[in-house]
């Protein structure tokens, strides 16, 4: 079976996502969207193109040309703007489709790197893997939960991940943005795989981050 290491040629399909307007900018729902303008501003780019249902910008990294989207549908309609976008750039989602979206399972200073998973109960996952019909795309889960325990996270649920961060933990999920960045940058040159094994096991505070398993 192919695999999304089988490639790392061609357009790569960056994707965050997030809900549009500004009262939900500095949300935990919207880290993916937080990730992308992380990435354009160090390009020095602006996500600002409307193709697809979705704002967009291109850059290079390492050579490949590399497209960054945030969709301008909301959350739980985000496969619609994906769908259209990978055929709009001819993308195929197993080798060069990377979404960036929020965890509320992961603590505010993890992340993980996926080449495929279950939804896991989030909604914009859940409408991508809809749209395209399969689970088989990359992704980079950007912890927002609130501490490191899962079940709380869930108690509080849709009205922690609307609500704006406070000042300290915007100031970590900054930090956590800076190591996205450079896992993008590594799929873009290196692959999903190179990816895993750099990132996964990032260690702060001598704490290995962990997760539910996919």
């Amino acid at each position: 079976m192919a695999t999304a290491e089988s490639t790392s040629s061609g357009v790569l399909l960056v994707v965050g996502l997030g809900n549009p307007g500004i009262e939900y900018q500095f949300t935990p729902h919207n880290a993916g969207f937080l990730a992308v303008d992380r990435i354009a501003d160090d390009y020095r780019v602006q996500v600002a193109n409307r193709r697809c249902r979705a704002l967009t910008a291109k850059i290079r990294i390492a050579g490949r040309e590399v497209i960054l989207a945030k969709p301008e549908t909301f959350m739980n309609l985000s496969g619609l703007s994906v769908a259209a976008l990978v055929e709009e750039f001819e993308v195929d989602p197993l080798r060069n489709l990377l979404v960036l979206y929020d965890e509320l399972a992961l603590p505010l200073d993890a992340m993980r790197v996926r080449e495929r998973g279950s939804a896991a109960g989030h909604n914009g996952a859940k409408s991508i893997s809809g749209a395209l019909r399969s689970d088989d795309w990359a992704r980079i889960r950007i912890g927002v939960g609130p501490d490191a325990t899962p079940e709380s996270a869930f108690r509080r649920g849709k009205d922690y991940l609307l609500t704006p961060l406070r000042k300290a933990d915007l100031a970590t999920l900054d930090e956590v943005l800076d190591r996205v960045e450079r896992a993008v940058e590594m799929v873009a040159a290196q692959g999903v795989k190179a990816a895993m094994n750099e990132f996964n096991g990032f260690k702060k505070d001598g704490r290995e981050q962990n997760g539910p398993a996919e």
